[in-house]
């Protein structure tokens, strides 16, 4: 045989023995991310709460019914819905003072309190028009029992945002759009501070602004206790003072005399 079809058969017999092995096995792909099965694992991002949308009664408020199953301080609960969520609720138009982090005059009786009333207990949570807070909270007016309606008298009756102001456990804290019962609110804790109920007997606070920034008729001017200012009520800065640094003064020559500077901003 000539040395070309020796080579030529040579080529042949090895490629006959390569293939049956190459056949069997077949090719082999790249092992995809994330592991063996081929599937990419995906790093669990933080949930966003859905929106609740409140159940509506036969008579009565939408509400949702729901059992308290842990109370955190005096203004916020956990709280298991009749489907079995579980949500965290902070109580619209209220502010106890502070008793976690840190501890503010009356805020662990307010805890207590809130505590002893709403410990195992079935409320009923009525939603404004803002579902959550930028932590995710739910917002709801507790009910103590199904509303019959949303008069005053009901309000005072069961509703527990508002016994909080009447036993001066709390202030008032609007934040818009939920303001359903801005105006009630005002005039509960308006009635505990003349009576100086709870906080009232032991710290004087003024009562904050409208939260249509109408004028305080009882209060001339807001002081703050630490830039040593004093505001108009309706000023941008007297509302973002925290109630501890408030003092509040009937006329502008009592606030100077203290030592208070006039604000440049709503110049009183």
């Amino acid at each position: 045989m000539s040395k070309m079809l020796l080579v030529r058969l040579f080529i042949i017999l090895m490629i006959l023995l390569i293939l049956p092995a190459g056949c069997g096995k077949g090719v082999v792909a790249p092992e995809a991310p994330g592991g063996m099965n081929g599937q990419i694992e995906n790093k669990p991002e933080a949930a966003e709460k859905s929106p609740v949308t409140a159940l509506p009664e036969r008579k009565g408020l939408p509400v949702l019914k729901s059992t308290v199953i842990y109370v955190v301080d005096g203004d916020t609960i956990h709280v298991r819905l009749e489907n079995g969520r579980k949500e965290k609720v902070r109580f619209i138009g209220v502010d106890t003072p502070e008793s976690t982090r840190t501890i503010e005059p009356y805020g662990k009786e307010a805890a207590i309190y809130t505590r002893k009333e709403l410990s195992d207990k079935t409320i009923y949570l009525e939603i404004d028009v803002a579902q959550r807070d930028k932590y995710g909270r739910l917002l709801a007016y507790v009910w103590l029992m199904p509303p019959r309606d949303s008069s005053k008298t009901e309000v005072r009756k069961v509703m527990f945002n508002a016994a909080l102001l009447l036993v001066g456990m709390a202030q008032v804290m609007t934040v818009p759009p939920n303001v359903k019962y801005a105006d009630m609110f005002i005039e509960f804790q308006k009635e505990a501070r003349e009576a100086e109920k709870g906080l009232w007997g032991i710290i004087k606070v003024p009562a904050p602004a409208s939260v249509f920034n109408k004028a305080n008729t009882e209060t001339k001017y807001i002081g703050n206790s630490n830039s040593k200012k004093f505001h108009r009520p309706n000023c941008q800065w007297a509302q973002k003072i925290a109630p501890r640094n408030r003092v509040e003064f009937g006329k502008r020559e009592e606030a100077i005399k203290t030592g208070y500077q006039p604000c440049k901003t709503c110049k009183p």
